[in-house]
């Protein structure tokens, strides 16, 4: 799906991955379940491009959800996969994450959820070589993406900042669409390791001035990341007057 002019979806609001498209190339961020390449090469052509011209890999984080056809792709057309240092170790197999708690759900959005695991799973695979990035490091790569440290949902997590196409893709440092309640808008994704360094985390976005917030899970949004910020906080009754 394309969202404005070198910027695509992969996937939908249940689990997405993005790419970043210029003359140089293909960045593709995320790489959702295994079973979503059938997905990316279908984007990929309806662009005149196919994977052969895809530069990297950015992960936001090593969830199964995230790095799904990343070693396969990597594989077969050499790109680099970018990580951070702690999730790199949890992409290669080296480190197994953590079990956190299971939230509240309802039965349809989870079924969904589920449903989208199964029918998208094939054979995942431990990411073989993983170039590590530090928080403010930009790639030479299409979209020109900088890393912004957000540990909270794993100790890795970033996001990644393209001021050129005015995108930021979030991983799940918040979601647009909860996956087991089905609640639409703004909001913590839920499976956070350390749910208050997530919640920390998120103002970090806070400085940055980019119409589209890429998540994981959920619809684009596109209104701004001062509204996006107002309705997370709202959501957990925060006060926001603050």
């Amino acid at each position: 799906m394309k969202i404005a002019p070198g910027l695509h979806r992969v996937g939908d609001d249940v689990i997405a991955a993005y790419l970043m498209v210029d003359d140089s190339g293909v960045t593709v961020v995320d790489a959702a379940l295994p079973g979503y390449r059938r997905e990316l090469r279908r984007e990929l052509a309806g662009i005149g491009k196919t994977e052969d011209d895809i530069r990297a890999i950015l992960l936001t984080h090593a969830d199964p959800d995230h790095v799904g056809f990343a070693e396969a792709v990597r594989a077969a057309t050499g790109a680099t996969v970018y990580a951070s240092a702690p999730d790199a170790e949890r992409a290669t197999g080296r480190e197994r994450a953590p079990k956190t708690a299971t939230p509240r759900m309802k039965l349809a959005p989870t079924l969904r959820f589920v449903w989208a695991g199964l029918t998208h799973a094939g054979r995942a695979r431990p990411i073989t070589a993983v170039t590590t990035v530090a928080d403010g490091e930009t790639l030479a790569v299409p979209g020109r993406p900088r890393a912004l440290a957000v540990p909270g949902h794993t100790p890795g997590s970033l996001c990644w900042v393209s001021q050129s196409l005015g995108a930021v893709f979030v991983g799940d440092a918040l979601t647009t669409r909860h996956v087991l309640t089905g609640r639409v808008g703004a909001q913590d994704a839920p499976f956070s390791e350390d749910e208050a360094g997530a919640r920390t985390s998120v103002e970090r976005l806070r400085a940055l001035d980019v119409r589209y917030v890429l998540p994981g899970h959920g619809p684009v949004w596109s209104a701004g990341v001062p509204q996006l910020l107002a309705e997370i906080r709202a959501g957990r009754g925060d006060d926001i007057s603050s």
